[in-house]
């Protein structure tokens, strides 16, 4: 019997003791512990604390701040670089499967068929494939699926047989040391590919935004493909000879001596990886159809990059190629494919096999966040109407009609307009930083290069430093083309500007353009999206973590299309009177008004014999230019774009509103966490992530009111309506309380001048035990003897919580 009541006993402090543990306590004793034991490697195939996205980056005026990562507590491979389990712990006080939903939303991202939840006790295993038997099941520790049982369920829910998995399981992927490995969308694509091929899929579409890594995602295929002799002469095309350059000096070069670029329409059948741009291989009229030096079956893989391009026609010379190696696999790859009547990605290759969206990229911090500043004349509004007889400045008369905002700068050019336009791109330069990359988007050459005249005249001082601050990149100029390469690279500050029209459209990888400027109708959103992708990457280094739209001609009001998947953080109408940069907060309301823009239509912007080297239209055809006209901006607002597309009014404070409630319902939810905090920078800092923006909150405050507030009150006054309390107004309410009379001697000293401390710069500092080394307090004593005044660090710490009681009383 008294054995009987022992063992009991030990059980119930066992049970007492796991409630104590902390989640990091219960994966070390029990969750790892049951993985190892049922067969899964601790060094290769399990991982622990995941994070697998950036953190979305969130703007407010000019100001940027990284949101939550997304990071799972287990992730298991079936092999490197082939994730096949999640598992989401908990501490014991949580019930066995309150990790499951958790879980199942990072199963989706990562591509994961098995979850599992876990508090120590067991685990709630749920089935994605349902071959275990039933959706959901809980399992004991000892139960845990071995690596081999979760494989052999994987390969028979993807249909993939003994024999192929071979091709699937080897070379994971391509590691060159450096530690660059596949983010975990690139992991999906390759994965998904090297199945579909080992299955036989002989036609693939990959959909990934700009800037999301595609050509490092197909050499990751094609390497992983080739290494496994599953495919060994594979053909790489492109339209531009810039992007075969790029793609064979860099992403491609581990291929080494087994590659080579076709040029000059030579053809070398000794190599296994060719890369070609696809006019190389069709020829021009005299050499047409070189490809057809090689056999029908030479390759067995041809990557098309760009694929929303030529290839998405039945009758261009890309899909002749393609039709000529039709029994190779075709992995086409774009950002934008393309759906018209006449032109089809879907059509030709398929569903996706895998579609990574810009929207995707921005939430998950892979791709830049912008902001829109969207600019009206009256004479594009308007229209213009010439007078009986007018001559424009070479003396064409000018046909009488109304020239509305179709024609401008394709049927007739105002010079009061094109400087009008320079200036405002000049002016925020000016003020937001003059050596900001920058891609000026304009209607055809000749557009171009006014604008490139107009910059220079405004822009003296800079050009003086460097004649190239501002240069014409199209695909007519060599001198400007030459420059392409400097625009791109990081390391080289000129040019700074780039006048252009179709030229830099698509295939430049510019990490640091921060502007973009579009003073080109465009209507078609497969040509929009490329042209946004022009500035979506991220680059740390050089401070480029978002990017601004400026549009002179309504481009922008393609973001309220269903198709469009990438809502910019802010919209900026300026008045004639603003400035050209958004201001950090406006309050105005109202919405866009709708001018009756036609509906976006096709737009086949590249690859055929209309255009010159980048893609530039030159139409031969009267243009009017005309000299004289008074242009002015139309006044407007500041907007934002909804969740829905629709246009409204977030200022910095509604913005805060939305925040904080998503974390604190009512008021009373934000006290309870605050009383209860140990250390309020907790949640100050909490809040800091979730996209509050304590310093721009402090100035409009501090200028609206003429007083500082700290981050309570901020809080307390902004988003729940509570009437605004300065940080001195509560120092001074603690004092009449006669709060330190209970202290004596330094203990006293201290807590005054923490009081005083908390006045002039808030609670943060005062919670750091750090600042009795700074003055005031260094002169009263040294550290150890100021904790020693109060009986030692713990009983400082508990007078500190006392002194923050008070405060918040």
């Amino acid at each position: 019997m008294l054995y009987f009541v022992s063992s009991y006993q030990s059980r119930t402090d066992a049970y007492l003791n796991k409630k104590s543990l902390s989640e990091q306590d219960i994966c070390t004793k029990y969750i790892t512990p049951a993985i190892q034991q049922s067969g899964w490697d601790i060094h290769s195939q399990i991982r622990q604390e995941v994070t697998f996205t950036a953190g979305r980056i969130i703007v407010r005026g000019r100001l940027h701040t990284r949101g939550d990562k997304r990071r799972a507590d287990y992730v298991l491979y079936h092999q490197k670089n082939h994730p096949i389990a999640i598992i989401e712990a908990k501490d014991n006080k949580h019930s066995i499967g309150d990790g499951m939903q958790q879980g199942l939303a990072y199963a989706d991202a990562l591509d994961v068929m098995f979850v599992f939840s876990s508090n120590g006790d067991g685990f709630l295993f749920h089935d994605r494939t349902g071959l275990s038997g039933q959706v959901e099941t809980e399992l004991s520790l000892d139960n845990f699926p071995s690596p081999q049982q979760l494989w052999q369920w994987y390969c028979q829910y993807k249909g993939i047989t003994e024999h192929q998995t071979q091709t699937v399981v080897q070379s994971p992927y391509y590691d060159d040391g450096s530690g660059r490995n596949p983010r975990y969308y690139q992991t999906n694509a390759i994965n998904r590919t090297v199945e579909a091929v080992a299955k036989g899929q002989d036609r693939i579409l990959l959909v990934m935004a700009t800037g999301t890594g595609k050509t490092y995602t197909a050499f990751q295929i094609i390497w992983r493909l080739w290494k496994s002799r599953q495919k060994k002469r594979i053909l790489f095309l492109a339209d531009r000879n810039i992007l075969v350059d790029q793609t064979k000096n860099n992403d491609f070069k581990p291929f080494g001596q087994a590659m080579t670029k076709i040029t000059k329409r030579q053809i070398n059948k000794s190599f296994e990886i060719y890369l070609s741009l696809y006019q190389a291989v069709t020829g021009n009229e005299a050499e047409q159809d070189i490809y057809k030096q090689f056999s029908p079956d030479f390759f067995d893989l041809i990557v098309i990059d760009e694929c929303h391009r030529g290839s998405a026609k039945e009758d261009s010379a890309w899909r002749a190629i393609l039709s000529y190696f039709t029994s190779a696999t075709h992995i086409g790859m774009t950002a934008t494919p393309k759906e018209t009547k006449d032109t089809s990605n879907i059509d030709y290759f398929g569903e996706p096999l895998y579609t990574y969206s810009l929207k995707q990229g921005i939430d998950d911090g892979f791709l830049a966040p912008y902001k829109v500043v969207r600019v009206d004349f009256d004479i594009d509004l308007q229209g213009w109407r010439p007078t009986k007889g007018q001559k424009d400045k070479y003396g064409n008369l000018i046909e009488d009609r109304i020239y509305n905002q179709k024609d401008i700068d394709t049927n007739v050019v105002f010079d009061e307009r094109t400087q009008l336009v320079a200036l405002k791109i000049s002016e925020f330069l000016q003020r937001t930083g003059e050596y900001q990359k920058t891609i000026v988007f304009c209607n055809d050459i000749d557009h171009a290069e006014r604008m490139r005249q107009a910059l220079v005249n405004l822009n003296p001082e800079r050009v003086k430093e460097n004649r190239k601050y501002v240069m014409r990149i199209t695909g007519d100029e060599n001198e400007g083309k030459a420059e392409l390469d400097n625009f791109i690279d990081p390391e080289s500050r000129y040019p700074v500007i780039a006048t252009t029209s179709k030229l830099m459209t698509t295939g430049v990888d510019a990490k640091t353009c921060k502007l973009i400027v579009l003073d080109q109708r465009i209507k078609s959103m497969t040509e929009f999206k490329q042209i946004i992708g022009r500035g979506t990457r991220i680059d740390e280094d050089y401070d480029k973590h978002w990017f601004t739209i400026m549009d002179f001609k309504k481009a922008t009001e393609l973001f309220a299309d269903k198709d469009f998947d990438g809502d910019p953080v802010q919209i900026y109408n300026p008045k004639p009177s603003d400035p050209i940069d958004p201001p950090e907060e406006d309050e105005q309301t109202g919405t866009s008004p709708n001018d009756g823009a036609d509906e976006p239509t096709p737009d086949d912007f590249g690859g055929t014999d209309t255009t010159t080297g980048g893609g530039e239209i030159n139409e031969p055809h009267i243009k009017y230019v005309v000299n004289g006209i008074n242009v002015n901006v139309v006044a407007e607002r500041v907007q934002y774009l909804g969740a829905d597309g629709k246009l409204i009014t977030e200022s910095l404070t509604n913005y805060t509103k939305q925040c904080v409630k998503k974390q604190f319902a009512t008021i009373k939810d934000f006290l309870k966490s605050w009383s209860e905090a140990e250390r309020k920078t907790v949640i100050i800092d909490e809040l800091r992530e979730h996209g509050v923006f304590w310093e721009d909150l402090r100035d409009n405050v501090r200028k609206k009111l003429g007083f500082e507030m700290d981050a309570f009150d901020l809080i307390a006054h902004i988003v729940y309506d509570q009437p605004p309390m300065s940080r001195k107004q509560r120092a001074d309410k603690v004092k009449k309380r006669d709060y330190f009379t209970k202290y004596e001697g330094a203990a006293k000293q201290v807590l005054e001048a923490l009081l005083q401390k908390y006045a002039d710069t808030g609670i943060e500092p005062i919670e750091d035990v750090k600042i009795l080394t700074l003055d005031p307090f260094s002169q009263i004593g040294a550290p150890m003897e100021l904790l020693n005044a109060f009986g030692g660090k713990k009983h400082y710490l508990q007078a500190i919580k006392e002194l923050e009681n008070q405060l918040y009383a």
